[in-house]
């Protein structure tokens, strides 16, 4: 597996603590990989004429700890749902998992605010349920975060859709700029990190992937790699009429005969036009985010992706067997 940017783990920790070792990092060792230690990694690899990437890759780790093969994916053996869970959620929060369980955003996105590893938020009315449920069936652990709030976590996860907006984005909660503020910010993230809440969450994202599957019957694709583009297209919003239709009208145009030239052809061409019939001012957000997916590599907001090396996605068909998501 490759570690870069964006990851955290004790695979993290034991490059920092061996560039530290070797004069190349300064930082503390946090088991976060950031900036600071991508450039120490780039600075070992120029020592080593490696290409300076800032990945640790086999090479790149082979030279850090000869003898010692690179540590494995954490979703090596998991499900298909599972691998696709993973990397939206990482797009969506800019960490894996378990990490991106916790987070919490505010209403730079006009959907008030936005919690956990898909971000399912008020806006959209996809966090109330979430809420009402944890306090259903955990009330226990929810009253030993909230305390005196249970009863605004139980308004907020109720139907006043109107209020909800309201209360959320105001400053009771958040900053002018979408900071949600303490307390919300330190009780939302100690609930998602609560392993009821986790359960819940993949519960929600379960349906997810053989919703992903279906879409990929509908579009003749049959690839890992294009049920997680799928899975990521219905987590943000599912395919309109109009839009497949233009999708299947461009999928006459590939002169491709490779089976799986075809299959990349068409995941671009889905990738292109879903990015089109977003909000103008995410056209490229979502073109970036979705393109990386058909390319398998790509960098979306400042992270690089490699959906093969770190998410065991690859091109080889999908068996419908092992699409569960396990809650």
């Amino acid at each position: 597996m490759n570690v870069q940017r964006g990851m955290r783990g004790e695979s993290v920790a034991k490059i920092q603590q061996k560039l530290k070792d070797l004069g190349l990092y300064t930082s503390t060792v946090d088991s976060a990989f950031g900036g600071g230690t991508e450039g120490s990694v780039k600075s070992f690899q120029l020592k080593q004429d490696l290409k300076p990437t800032g990945i640790v890759d086999a090479a790149t780790w082979g030279k850090l700890f000869p003898g010692t093969p690179p540590p494995p994916s954490p979703l090596e053996n998991a499900t298909l749902g599972e691998k696709c869970f993973a990397l939206t959620g990482a797009f969506e929060t800019g960490v894996q998992p378990p990490d991106s369980f916790s987070r919490v955003s505010g209403n730079f996105d006009g959907q008030g605010i936005s919690f956990g590893i898909l971000q399912w938020n008020i806006g959209q009315k996809t966090l109330q349920p979430l809420l009402a449920q944890m306090v259903s069936e955990h009330e226990d652990v929810c009253k030993a975060i909230f305390h005196e709030h249970l009863d605004t976590i139980r308004a907020i996860g109720g139907e006043d859709h109107d209020e909800q907006l309201k209360f959320v984005c105001s400053a009771s909660m958040q900053t002018p700029n979408c900071q949600v503020i303490e307390p919300w910010l330190g009780m939302l993230s100690a609930l998602g990190r609560t392993p009821e809440c986790r359960a819940i969450q993949s519960g929600k994202a379960a349906a997810l992937a053989k919703n992903a599957m279906a879409a990929c019957g509908e579009y003749g694709l049959t690839s890992e790699r294009a049920v997680a583009l799928m899975y990521d297209v219905q987590n943000q919003s599912p395919i309109r009429q109009l839009v497949k239709t233009q999708i299947l009208a461009d999928f006459q145009a590939i002169t491709a005969t490779d089976p799986m030239e075809i299959e990349v052809a068409r995941m671009r061409i889905v990738a292109n036009r879903v990015a089109m019939s977003a909000l103008p001012r995410w056209i490229d957000d979502v073109r970036v985010r979705k393109m990386t997916i058909a390319e398998g590599q790509g960098v979306v907001h400042g992270i690089p992706y490699d959906l093969e090396n770190v998410y065991c996605l690859t091109l080889a068909p999908f068996a419908k067997s092992n699409a569960a998501t396990a809650d």
